[in-house]
């Protein structure tokens, strides 16, 4: 897995499906709030006039020259939940992110949200 501090410093770079094809560019991480380790982030896809931010897991990716490659293929993650490029990820739909790749969703003890922006 990443160290939380190494991650963030690939926001801006190159993020590819496992057979390489070209899906969006990194643009935040967000932690599991139980462990502080990064679990998803978001990628930024779409037309420059039609920008938004998807949801992909982190979980099995691997860090190469220039880019971030992700388990799952580019066809499921542009059909994941999005934000708004300035939005942010309303409490509600996190189970529908966690839903999209088929991960088990278990908030916290408290109730409290199971993902944080770093």
């Amino acid at each position: 897995m990443f160290e939380a501090g190494d991650i963030r410093e690939w926001r801006g770079h190159g993020v590819v499906d496992p057979g390489g094809h070209k899906i969006g560019v990194l643009e935040a991480v967000y932690v599991d709030t139980a462990t502080d380790q990064p679990f998803f982030a978001t990628v930024t896809v779409g037309l420059p006039t039609r920008r938004r931010l998807v949801f992909v897991p982190l979980s099995g990716a691997t860090v190469g020259p220039g880019y971030l490659k992700i388990a799952h293929p580019k066809d499921v993650v542009r059909k994941a939940p999005a934000i708004d490029t300035d939005g942010e990820l309303p409490a509600t739909e996190e189970p529908g992110i966690f839903a999209h790749y088929e991960l088990e969703y278990t908030p916290g003890a408290g109730g409290e949200r199971r993902l944080a922006r770093r």
